[in-house]
């Protein structure tokens, strides 16, 4: 860009170059015009007109104009307006949109879970209606405590097998033997309802609710014998197991249990 004085300076030299070369035409022509009327110009200076016709081809020259138009690119701004609303409440309003686009899908997770834990809820109830025996009614166990109490897994007469194992030196087999037939006469003659998970002191208690006290001092006996062999690691004497061997049959046989109800 060019200053003020120099465009000025400019004007001033191309006004000199394009008048002077002119000015003998211009002056003679001028002294031909005013000959008749009178009027001579000795100084040869060019007329007004002249003078116009020079300035207007000077303003007309593009380069030596005293602006110019020039069209650069540019980032156009966003037109958008600020509302004046505070940033937090916009990221609130946000919010609450989000959740309304988010609802149904909310609502659809809920509703699945609270079916499953409803359908859970069914399940067990009719499990346990269904598990559950009637009142009045006893299922004896197959087994307590890893031991089989089923009347088929064990011989007809307790007692005498037990004894025969004892007098065989199988001492801790036959004291196993007689353990499991007094679990299994339990359950299955008495009705007494122990279960799987039932321990030695289980027995005892519910023996002592639904035996008389013969019985109880029976099984008593057996269960402490039991207890001091297995777990205190004591000997049993030989008299002591004959004498459960031989007094399991009348204890705890259904037979004795129910001449003992006659």
């Amino acid at each position: 860009m060019r200053s003020g004085t120099e465009m000025i300076g400019a004007r001033v030299v191309v006004c000199m170059l394009v008048l002077t070369p002119a000015a003998p035409a211009a002056a003679g022509a001028a002294q031909a015009d005013e000959a008749p009327r009178g009027i001579a110009n000795p100084d040869g200076a060019p007329d007004a007109a002249a003078i116009a016709r020079a300035l207007a081809r000077v303003k007309a020259d593009p380069n030596l104009a005293t602006s110019r138009t020039i069209k650069t690119l540019k980032w156009k701004t966003s037109a958008t307006r600020s509302s004046g609303t505070p940033a937090w409440l916009q990221w609130v309003v946000g919010l609450f949109r989000w959740f309304d686009q988010g609802a149904r899908l909310l609502v659809w997770c809920a509703a699945v879970v609270l079916a499953g834990m409803l359908g859970a809820y069914i399940y067990r109830v009719v499990r346990a209606r269904v598990a559950r025996p009637a009142a009045g009614e006893f299922v004896a166990p197959t087994h307590v405590q890893d031991l089989d109490i089923r009347p088929e897994s064990l011989p007809g007469d307790i007692g005498a097998a037990a004894r025969g194992l004892w007098d065989r030196g199988d001492h801790r087999a036959a004291l196993a033997l007689l353990y499991r037939g007094l679990l299994s006469r339990l359950a299955h003659a008495h009705r007494v309802p122990i279960r799987d998970s039932s321990t030695e002191g289980d027995c005892l208690a519910l023996a002592s609710t639904h035996l008389d006290r013969a019985r109880q001092e029976y099984v008593s006996r057996l269960v402490r014998l039991w207890q001091q062999t297995v777990y205190g690691h004591e000997s049993a004497e030989t008299t002591v197991v004959y004498g459960l061997c031989d007094g399991f049959a009348p204890a705890l046989d259904a037979a004795a249990a129910a001449e003992a109800g006659a």
